[in-house]
């Protein structure tokens, strides 16, 4: 979808988006605020790509949602899954990248980020299940590595998740479903000081369809002052999250094709665990000359403790479960500073920007457990990683038809590591500038064409860069690992509202990484990997056929292959294990004026090569989830929510690899690993109720 999408996700009423998110946002680009009035008969805003778009709370409202990681399949492409409990952080894939937990989606809430470099389980791990979705305001994403204020992890794209400041009114929400399934939430504002005072809880517990109950508990809770001032304004946003869970891992086909589990069986039942999040943020804005300047600080409090068996007993007299733990505060700050710049006679606009980070990492560990108890450290390192980066983006409207954006970025990453093998201490540093070119031609006949190119870059696990030999055998020498991983981007594409109450985007484009280098968490050591090319086409269209209903569909297709021979086996295939090769959605959203709402979502996701020479595949997987709500009085709305309406028996990930299996019911243990597909199933046909009370 195209930057338009403001009005996409619109159709109903009057909607206002307000690009300079100051109450904990970060500009994104100089464009003036942008009204939507319910139609899409013209192209709105300046985007800089044809794959920027801004999604409004509207669409959200009708929205069915399994689990709160799903807002994010707003993004045109996206696909959100899980494969280990829902306090989990999610599974996410986007333009051929499984993103594991979030490596090269960088992912913000009011412009503090969320992804965890150096984590216990997984390089940008990306949690969010800290966010309420009935407070957000807005999402905001951004496609390719082409935007000066986009940093770690940026190489496929931004998102950024904007909450409200106020409510229209307070509201509680009671939900409840199959499955143990239950849900409260409670939130209202108020007027203090001159400003707003939001304040939120969000309580949620869920067993869900798996023969171990999940007993998933969750607590949200948020408040927030905001207050506009003359010439600006500023905001402090206080969040806590705590959740703990029992795992559903994946499990191997094998023993559900032999009789041994169900499909909704786990083969170690101690697995689970736990994790928080507190933040504090403050953003500001004001004036600063002909210009104004934007101003975010935050501190983040987090801790993770996962317990995890994926091989299950290759260990026969203790098994395979290991514990990863991650236990740091994260201190950082973004300013910037826009300011008119003509060098033409047409508009123009400069932004410099200064970022900084500093995650102070206690201890983050690989152990080796027996229901959850430990008996052997495979590794246990204090992190110190810092992280700055100054920017400068010039916008400039050449003539009527020809407008260019410039950018230019540079990082620098320092690493301090202490390791309980002293052989793993160490330091390192590195630093890497991206250039960023758009050219943006029209609009004519209501139609816009687009080139980009730039280059991004994510940072490695900063273990992997002092790393000499290998945790779980010191005696083996292992190379350590370049700390930052530059990715070269470009994309051409349009956006067209030439067709009656219609907006459609097109998008032609190519990601080469120079590595995909991944420190394994679960391995506690770095997997070396080879350089790739990634080439795709996304097609995205909104239709507004008359004011209360919108109809969306996003098509996306990519082809990903590693670029060079596997160094150590040449004859091993250039395919990208998990690389998603096509993608689809569907949604319907209504606001009838009779007090009928609701949406339909469907989604595909295709079939993926499992192994380099492309001789196992994953399936492809189909759901369709649907909502349906009437507003009874003016303060009170009845939903249901109907989940999986087909009940698929799908998978929501698949994964190729070696395990063995203790004895199960009548069968003996195996006696050695057995390489097999491993998933995790799409939760059955789910129905939930909700009541949402207004005040």
């Amino acid at each position: 979808m195209t930057c338009l999408t403001a009005i996409r996700r619109a159709g109903f009423g009057s909607i206002v988006l307000p690009i300079f998110a100051w109450a904990g946002g970060v500009p994104t680009s100089p464009m003036p605020e942008i009204t939507v009035t319910g139609q899409i008969e013209a192209l709105q805003g300046e985007p800089v790509s044809a794959t920027q778009g801004v999604v409004t709370a509207t669409q959200l409202e009708h929205r069915p949602l399994q689990r709160t990681g799903e807002v994010l399949e707003v993004v045109p492409g996206l696909v959100v899954t899980q494969h280990s409990g829902d306090g989990k952080a999610n599974q996410y894939f986007l333009r051929g990248f499984n993103l594991d937990h979030g490596t090269d989606l960088a992912t913000s809430v009011d412009g503090v980020p969320v992804n965890m470099p150096t984590h216990g389980h997984g390089q940008g791990y990306t949690d969010i299940n800290f966010v309420i979705p009935e407070l957000i305001r807005t999402i905001e994403y951004r496609k390719g590595p082409y935007y000066a204020d986009a940093g770690n992890f940026a190489a496929a794209g931004t998102v950024n998740l904007s909450y409200r400041d106020a409510l229209d009114a307070p509201l509680v929400t009671l939900e409840a479903g199959e499955h143990e399934y239950r849900r409260a939430l409670a939130a209202g504002s108020t007027g203090l000081a001159g400003g707003d005072l939001l304040l939120a809880l969000d309580y949620s517990t869920n067993d869900g369809p798996w023969t171990l109950d999940q007993d998933f508990g969750r607590v949200n809770a948020l408040g927030r002052f905001t207050r506009a001032l003359e010439n600006g304004g500023f905001g402090i946003t206080v969040q806590a999250y705590d959740a703990d869970w029992q795992a559903t891992d994946q499990v191997p086909q094998r023993a559900v094709a032999q009789g041994l589990i169900d499909r909704f069986d786990t083969i170690d039942p101690t697995d689970g665990g736990s994790s928080h999040r507190y933040s504090l943020a403050f953003a500001g804005r004001g004036a600063a000359g002909a210009g104004a300047w934007d101003a975010l600080a935050y501190a983040v409090d987090y801790r993770m403790d996962l317990y995890s068996n994926f091989t299950y007993a290759t260990d026969t007299a203790r098994g395979d479960q290991f514990e990863q733990a991650d236990d740091r505060r994260v201190y950082g700050g973004k300013l910037s500073w826009t300011v008119p710049a003509r060098i033409t006679a047409g508009p123009g606009a400069l932004q410099l920007g200064l970022d900084v980070r500093y995650d102070d990492i206690d201890a983050v560990g690989l152990y080796g457990t027996v229901e959850r108890v430990r008996y052997a450290t495979t590794r246990e390192d204090d992190v110190q990683q810092l992280g700055y980066a100054a920017w400068a983006s010039l916008d400039t409207r050449w003539n009527g038809w020809l407008r260019t954006n410039v950018g230019l970025r540079a990082d620098r990453f320092a690493f301090d590591v202490s390791s309980n093998i002293a052989q793993n201490s160490g330091t390192e540093d590195d630093t890497t500038v991206g250039p960023k070119l758009s050219v943006v031609l029209g609009p004519w006949r209501e139609t816009e064409f687009f080139a980009n190119v730039g280059q991004g870059f994510h940072s490695n696990d900063a273990r992997g860069t002092t790393i000499t030999v290998d945790p779980a055998d010191p005696a083996t020498g292992v190379l350590p690992v370049d700390p930052l991983v530059d990715a070269l981007g470009g994309e051409v594409g349009l956006r067209t509202a030439i067709l009656p109450r219609t907006q459609v985007s097109l998008a032609l484009w190519q990601l080469r990484l120079d590595s995909e280098l991944l420190f394994v968490g679960d391995a506690g050591i770095t997997e070396p990997n080879r350089s790739s090319r990634r080439t795709g086409i996304e097609l995205s269209t909104i239709v507004t056929p008359v004011d209360w209903l919108v109809l969306d569909l996003d098509l996306a297709w990519t082809h990903a292959r590693f670029d060079e021979p596997d160094p150590v086996d040449p004859a091993v295939g250039d395919r990208i294990p998990g690389a998603v090769e096509s993608v689809a959605a569907l949604g319907i959203a209504v606001d009838h004026p009779s007090g009928w709402s609701g949406g339909l979502r469907f989604r595909y996701f295709g079939a993926a090569p499992l192994i380099e020479d492309d001789s196992v595949r994953s399936a492809s997987t189909t759901l369709v989830n649907l909502e349906a709500g009437y507003r009874l009085t003016e303060h009170l709305r009845l939903a249901v929510t109907l989940l999986n309406v087909f009940d698929s028996e799908d998978n929501d990930i698949t994964y190729y690899y070696e395990s063995q299996l203790p004895a199960l019911g009548s069968a003996g243990a195996e006696t050695a690993p057995v390489a097999d597909i491993h998933f995790h199933p799409v939760e059955p046909r789910t129905l939930r109720l909700a009541v949402t009370a207004s005040f």
